[in-house]
Parts: C-alpha cells; structure tokens; sequence
C-alpha cells in the first residue's frame, strides 16, 4: 500500500501537536468506502484495508498526530481543547495538485482527551457520511468522508452502542481555535509559524495576517450563505469548529430544515439558540472576530493600530454575505436580473413560509413545478406574493424555471431519513445508509424511485433534537 505522504503540519514545532497512533480496534470491518475520493487523493481503493481505516496498520509515510487547539464553545473559552478522538494520519497532495489532510475520527484516547473514551460510536460516523457527502453534492464546502468502519467493540454514552471510525478528508483541520490557543498562552513565535503555515496553505497570495484574515471572513461569508441557501443548521458554530479553509466542518448535531422559521434550533445542547438558523451570519462574525484579535500581536505592535486595522477588515463580512445570500435566493426564486427590491421579495416570500410552516427544500422546488401554492396553509398567503414575483419574472423577459430547477435540490439529507439509517445500521442492516448515499449523490435528480426521499417526515417521524455524540 503506498500512499505519497507530505506532512507539512508534523513539520512545525512539536508545541502544536501531540504524537500519537491511533488505538487498534477488535475486528474493523468497512461499511462504506468512497473509491472516487480515494482515487482523487491518489490511492487505490482496493488497497485500502478495514485494518487500516481503523488504525490498526498505519501506512507508511503516516506521521500521526492529534492537533492542538483551544475555542469558545457557546460563548465560553476553553483555553485546550485538541483532538481527543482524531488522529492526523498526514497530508497527500490529490490528483489536482491540491493538499488535502487525513484523518480518523474516532481513533482512541489522545493527550487531549479530557477523560474521553477517545471513541466514536456508529452512529455520529454514519451521520457525518452521509451529510459531508450530501454537502459534497450540493456544490457546498466541506470535509469529505473517505470510509466509515466498525469497530467490533462498544461504545459507552447512555446506553451501549457498536463503535465506529470516520475516515475524514480536508483541506485542513486548521480552525480558529489553533491560532486562539496561541494567542491565549502568548506564544507569539508559535502563532508566527501558524499564520505562516496557514498563508502557503489557504491564502498564498497573502502579504501578512491581514490579507489572511480578509481570506478567511470572504470564504466563511460565502460559506454562511451557501447553509442558508439549502436550510443546513450547523448546531454547533462554536471558534474549535470553524476551518479557515471555509470548509463545513464537524457534523455533530447537524440538520437539515424541514418546516421552515428562521429561529429553528435541532441541537440537544443549544438551549438558548445561539446558533439557531438566524443566528449564523452572526455568529460567523463572531467567530472571526475572535480570530482577529488571535492575530492581533502579529497586526502590529501598537494594539489599537492592530484593533483598527483587523475590525476594518472584519467589515466586510456583512457585504460579502449580503451579496453570495441575495445571490442564492435570486437563483430561488428564478431571477437571473437585479433589481433593488428582490431581497424584500425573498423575504415576503420566506416571512408566508415561516406562518406556514412550508417545507423549504420543497416549497423553493415547487416555485419551479408550478404547484407552490399548496404548501401556504396561511389564508391568502400565498395569493398576496405570487402576482409580485410573476410581475418580476415577466420584467426578466424568462419564466425562470431552469435557474430554479439548477438552484433547488429535490432532495436534501432529511433527519428522518438519516435516523432510519442509523436506527438500521446498529441493527447491522447497511442497507437504508447505502440507498441514502446513493440518493443524495444527485440531489438534484428527481425520478419516482426517489420521491420518497423528498416527503417531509409525518408527525410521527419527525426528529426534533440531534445530539454530538460525545
């Protein structure tokens, strides 16, 4: 087996990392292996074996090791974190040239752990599988799951549980926790080499921690809105899971809106909404302008000049966001023109939704099919829109129906759809995961064999809290 390793973050100080093998397993079996990813990275897939998706053979050239990093989770800084269930296995440069990080989630205790097991149980694996492959799909930024094995071992949370382990593909697993942790020991030579390391990885036109900055506020403004486009919940936005590559990362109590109301919160741990679907650009700002004040000692020597100069670039978020958003929901709604009252238009039309409790995958994908009507229950809801939108359509000179077909995935990772997986998969029926998988790969396809995937769950199917799986 060889797979061409280039470790450049195992080539920094051992200050940032800890090394580390991953934990050997009982008896790994492979659940799923995504050949075309492997082959993109430059492995053959059949050499991959369950053994060494689990960690029980490390691959030559591997340098494992859990990487280092502090964040605030719900607001409240934790000055270490780290990787207390992963394992960096390395870095391979693809086959378009791009440097890409592997990783196993789920790989046994770490110097991080804080008294964790180290353990992943099978279904946060499965989970994140299918909704980073979903994401994948949908055009939208994201880690990449390379391979979900069992274990053959429990796992302990509330009940005994089969474990797992997630093969995980990124840019990077550089967040804004990795430069907070620096920052917040005054390691200011570490966070040097960080900023370094992050600039010829992620902005190599950069001239400074300024112009990495500015980087990374314009990839997660676009990020943002990309997850408001499709109806994602992060659930969990906390500094440790925000990559500066603008990669969707961390898939812990994630969702997908069914009904729609901009204050909808999936998460077991979100108590006050923090992070509810709303409150993301917010908290994206949030996010960087911890960032920013990491760098600040980097910035220049004379705080306020480096306060002045970070929130200057911090301003542009709102901008950019602004900008990619109105963009997404014009394609929506089948608008390939501008005018300055669309985004009030948008926002009638989402403001009849959220009274409706309209299902919004499936009410934007209506717009298209021409029976959108059907899922405003409110009295005149959808009677007091239309005529203004229609108007808007004629003044484009196009009906619009192939932007919206192209801008509406018909099919989404629902909850229901992701727990009957899971529910199934403990049982050790693969079977519902695998069609999931391969529905999701073409999310905008509709055809009568995947109809069943794009109904809304009934009352009784409905998944109104998801957990981390920790």
């Amino acid at each position: 087996m060889t797979i061409r390793f280039d470790n450049s973050y195992a080539r920094l100080p051992d200050t940032f990392y800890a090394r580390q093998a991953p934990v050997p397993v009982a008896q790994p079996e492979v659940v799923a292996l995504n050949r075309p990813l492997a082959r993109e990275l430059g492995i053959d897939p059949e050499a991959l074996t369950a053994g060494m998706l689990a960690g029980n053979e490390v691959p030559e050239g591997a340098e494992p090791l859990a990487q280092l990093y502090a964040g605030h989770q719900f607001g409240n800084f934790v000055p270490q974190l780290g990787d207390g269930r992963a394992i960096l296995l390395g870095e391979v440069l693809d086959t378009n040239g791009n440097r890409r990080d592997i990783q196993l989630k789920g790989s046994g205790r770490t110097p991080f752990s804080r008294g964790g097991d180290g353990r992943a149980w099978l279904g946060p694996v499965l989970r994140e599988y299918v909704v980073s492959e979903a994401m994948h799909a949908l055009g939208i930024p994201t880690t990449r799951a390379l391979a979900a094995v069992t274990t053959g071992e429990d796992v302990y949370r509330e009940t005994v549980l089969p474990g797992a382990v997630l093969t995980r593909v990124a840019a990077s697993h550089l967040r804004v926790g990795t430069f907070q942790v620096f920052a917040s020991r005054g390691q200011t030579d570490a966070l040097r080499d960080l900023t370094a390391h992050a600039i010829a990885r992620h902005a190599p036109d950069a001239q400074g921690p300024l112009d990495l900055l500015s980087a990374v506020v314009d990839r997660q403004a676009r990020l943002i809105a990309d997850w408001m486009s499709v109806g994602f919940i992060h659930g969990v936005m906390n500094t440790d899971n925000m990559a500066i590559s603008g990669e969707t990362i961390d898939y812990g109590p994630c969702a997908f809106m069914d009904a729609y109301h901009p204050n909808t919160v999936f998460s077991s741990i979100d108590q006050m909404g923090r992070y509810a679907y709303q409150n993301q650009p917010n908290m994206a700002v949030w996010n960087l302008a911890q960032l920013a004040s990491a760098l600040l000692p980097l910035i220049d020597d004379d705080q306020d000049a480096a306060i002045e100069a970070a929130e200057d670039r911090l301003h542009a978020f709102p901008d950019i966001f602004g900008d990619a958003w109105i963009a997404k929901f014009r394609a929506k709604i089948g608008l390939t023109t501008e005018e300055a009252g669309d985004g009030a238009l948008v926002q009638g039309l989402l403001s009849r939704m959220a009274a409706s409790g309209a299902d919004f995958t499936n009410t934007f994908r209506a717009l298209a099919t021409g029976d959108a009507s059907a899922h405003f229950t409110e009295d005149g809801a959808w009677e007091s829109w239309a005529p203004e939108w229609r108007a808007r359509l004629e003044r484009q000179g196009s009906d619009g129906r192939d932007t919206m077909l192209t801008a509406n995935p018909a099919i989404i990772p629902r909850n229901h759809r992701i727990e009957e997986a899971i529910q199934a998969g403990v049982s050790g029926d693969f079977g519902p995961f695998h069609k999931l998988n391969e529905v999701l790969a073409k999310p905008f396809t509709e055809s009568p064999e995947t109809e069943d995937f794009a109904t809304p769950p009934r009352p009784e199917e409905r998944v109104m809290r998801t957990f981390c799986g920790t």
